[in-house]
């Protein structure tokens, strides 16, 4: 009686070998799907509130220093915190920034000012050409996940605009 439990239970062992490496895969699948789940979030989020900050330091810049609209301008990498996009969040770039210069009443400077000078002059003989505001927006971008495991949060980024009263706009004469 003995030798035949001995042979049972040997052979219920020899059936459960493997069972806690099975019951850790899924475990840690999930585990993974979770910890994966929380950094997107957490990215997400990181994303959404610097928007609001990388226009303020965009708007901040073209008030004070005279900046052309292409990718390269300075007010666009400082307010990318000095690189080509925004650290961990790659979907904004320079070409995402865009920074217009307008008079008073919001509209197109007529004629636009070549320089910051040149805004000085215009501001001088009238309202029409010269440059009060500046308002900068974040265009076209939209968040896409680190990892594949959720496409349903390519989501678009809101849009944020900040608009600031003009001031040296560079000139130092």
């Amino acid at each position: 009686m003995m030798l035949n439990m001995m042979k049972n239970y040997s052979r219920h062992q020899r059936q459960q070998q493997g069972a806690a490496a099975v019951e850790f895969a899924i475990i840690a699948l999930l585990l993974f799907i979770l910890l994966f789940g929380i950094l997107e979030f957490g990215r997400l989020f990181y994303i959404y509130n610097t928007v609001q900050e990388v226009t303020r330091h965009a708007a901040r810049e073209a008030v004070v220093r005279w900046v052309d609209n292409s990718s390269t301008s300075p007010a666009k990498v400082l307010a990318l915190f000095g690189g080509a996009s925004l650290p961990a969040g790659a979907e904004i770039t320079a070409a995402n920034i865009d920074i217009q210069y307008l008079t008073a009443s919001g509209s197109v400077p007529s004629p636009f000012p070549l320089s910051a000078s040149d805004n000085i002059a215009a501001c001088l003989t009238g309202p029409a050409g010269c440059i009060a505001l500046v308002q900068v927006s974040i265009v076209g971008a939209s968040y896409v996940p680190m990892v594949g495991l959720f496409p349903f949060l390519n989501l678009p980024i809101p849009a944020s605009t900040v608009t600031m009263p003009a001031e040296s706009l560079g000139y130092t004469g």
